[in-house]
C-alpha cells in the first residue's frame, strides 16, 4: 500500500485536542480554581476515569438519560462491565467510602478531570468534557449549602463573571415529600397528555420530574401551570431552604427561585441550584449542584448528608472568551535569550539557566536550532516576549548582554551580566 493511500487517523468526534494556543487559558482558569479551593479549606481527590458500571446505574438511576443513552460502557477481558465516568460525584462517594473518609468525620473535597457522555457534539457540549467538582460530606445544615454556593460566587467575582451569571434555586424536599408530589404531578400530566412530546411521555412513568425541565416551547404554558414542588415541601425542608436564602441575602448574593429546576440525577434532595448565563445561547448552565443526602446509603454506606456542585470547564472557558475576560498577556514569554551566532550558544544556554535560577517567575525562552541572525530575530518577534537578550562575540568579551526591546520604541542597551537579572526584574515590574 502506498503512503498516499494510508488513511489518516483523526480524533474521535466530540473528543477534542487542547492545543498549545489554548492551554494557557485553561491553566489560568484551573490555577484560579486551585487557589480558591485552598482558601476555602477543600482538599483535592483524584479518582479513576473507569469504574464498575453498577456504580453509575445505582447512583444516577437506571432510567435516566445518562444511563440509558449516554454512557460509554464495555466489557473488559474478564467480562466485567466497566464505564467511562459520566460524572464525578458517584466516583467521589465510592472513593470516600472505600478509604474510610466518611467514618465519624466531615470532608470537603474537590476534583477535576475528564468525563464522558455519548451526546450529539455541539459548541460547549462534547463527548469528552472536563469538569471541576466540589463534594462535602457530614454536614446537614443549610450553612454548608451556602458555603459551596458562596465559593462558586467568589470564583465568578474573581473571573469578572458575576454580572453575567444568575443563581437559580429550588428545593426538592425529602424523598417522602417528593414521592407524594410525584403522584400529584403525574396526575396533572395525564390530564394534559395530548400536549406532552414523545420524550415527556416516556419520562411520565420513569422520571416525571424531568418533564418540568423541558425546553419544548409547545409545552411551556402547560408546564408553567403545573403544581409546584415548593408547595408540597415537608416542614423541615422548607425551614432548611428559608435559612439558606437568609444566609445568601446576608452576604449579598442575589438569586431567583426557579420552581422548574429539578436537576437530572436521581440522587438529589432538598437544595438544588444552577448558575446560568445568557451569553452562550442555549448552553446556559455553567455550574450546577445541590444536596444528595441519600447517595452514600444508596451505595452501601451509612446515612451521610452531602452537598456539592460541578462546573464544565469547556463552557466556562467559552464564556470567558466570549466576554473577552482573559488577561491579554496570558501565555507567551517575557524574555527571549538569543545567541547571535553558533559560537555564542553555550554562553547563551549558561546565561538562560542563571536567569531562571535568579528569577524563578520569569517566563524565558532560549533560541535553539541555529540559523541566520535575521531568522533568529524573527523567532524572537514571534515569541511574544517583550525583550530579547542578545549574546555575541563582543558581549561575551565584555561580560555583558545587549537588551533589545521588541514591543517598545526604545533604544537597545548594553547591560553587565552581573546586573542583568536585577535590570530585567525592574523593567518587567514597570510593564505589568
Amino acid at each position: 500500500m502506498s503512503k498516499s493511500a494510508v488513511k489518516k487517523i483523526q480524533a474521535i468526534r466530540g473528543m477534542n485536542d487542547l492545543l498549545p494556543t489554548d492551554s494557557p487559558r485553561w491553566q489560568f482558569f484551573e490555577a484560579k480554581v486551585r487557589q480558591l479551593m485552598l482558601r476555602y479549606g477543600f482538599n483535592e481527590i483524584r479518582t479513576p476515569i473507569v469504574e464498575q458500571t453498577a456504580l453509575f446505574a445505582r447512583s444516577i438511576g437506571e432510567v435516566t438519560d445518562i444511563v440509558e443513552k449516554e454512557m460509554y460502557t464495555f466489557d473488559d477481558r474478564n467480562s466485567e462491565s466497566l464505564t467511562l465516568r459520566p460524572e464525578g460525584t458517584a466516583s467521589c462517594v465510592r472513593a470516600a467510602m472505600e478509604h474510610g473518609l466518611l467514618y465519624n468525620q466531615t470532608q470537603r473535597l474537590w476534583y477535576q478531570g475528564p468525563m464522558f457522555r455519548y451526546e450529539r457534539p455541539q459548541k460547549g457540549r462534547y463527548r469528552q468534557f472536563h469538569q471541576i467538582g466540589v463534594e462535602t460530606f457530614g454536614f446537614d445544615g443549610p450553612d454548608i449549602d451556602a458555603e459551596v454556593i458562596l465559593l462558586s460566587a467568589r470564583l465568578w467575582q474573581e473571573l469578572g463573571l458575576m454580572e453575567h451569571v444568575t443563581l437559580e434555586l429550588n428545593s426538592l424536599g425529602s424523598s417522602e415529600a417528593r414521592a407524594a408530589y410525584r403522584d400529584t404531578l403525574v396526575a396533572y400530566f395525564e390530564q394534559h397528555r395530548e400536549v406532552l412530546d414523545e420524550d415527556s411521555k416516556r419520562r411520565l412513568t420513569s422520571n416525571p420530574l424531568r418533564i418540568l425541565d423541558s425546553k419544548n416551547p409547545a409545552m411551556a404554558e402547560m408546564l408553567d401551570a403545573a403544581p409546584q414542588l415548593m408547595d408540597h415541601l415537608d416542614a423541615e425542608s422548607r425551614q432548611h431552604f428559608e435559612q439558606l436564602t437568609q444566609m445568601l441575602e446576608a452576604v449579598g448574593i442575589s438569586y431567583v427561585i426557579n420552581p422548574r429546576l429539578v436537576r437530572g440525577l436521581d440522587y438529589y434532595c432538598r437544595t438544588v441550584f444552577e448558575w446560568t448565563t445568557n451569553a452562550l445561547g442555549s448552553q446556559g448552565t455553567v455550574c450546577a449542584g445541590g444536596r444528595y443526602d441519600g447517595l452514600v446509603e444508596q451505595l452501601g454506606g451509612k446515612p451521610t448528608p452531602a452537598v456539592g456542585f460541578a462546573m464544565g470547564i469547556e463552557r466556562l472557558i467559552l464564556l470567558l472568551e466570549t466576554l473577552k475576560l482573559f488577561p491579554e498577556d496570558i501565555g507567551g514569554c517575557d524574555v527571549f535569550v538569543l545567541p547571535m551566532d553558533d559560537d555564542a550558544t553555550t554562553a547563551a544556554i549558561t546565561l538562560a539557566e542563571q536567569l531562571r535560577s535568579e528569577l524563578p517567575e520569569l517566563r524565558l525562552q532560549l533560541h535553539c536550532g541555529g540559523g541566520s541572525f535575521k531568522s533568529r530575530m524573527k523567532k524572537a518577534d514571534k515569541s511574544d516576549a517583550s525583550m530579547a537578550v542578545l549574546l555575541g562575540e563582543d558581549e561575551i568579551a565584555a561580560q555583558s548582554a545587549t537588551l533589545k526591546f521588541l514591543r517598545d520604541d526604545r533604544e537597545q542597551q548594553r547591560v553587565p551580566l552581573a546586573t542583568l537579572a536585577s535590570t530585567l526584574r525592574e523593567l518587567l515590574a514597570t510593564t505589568t
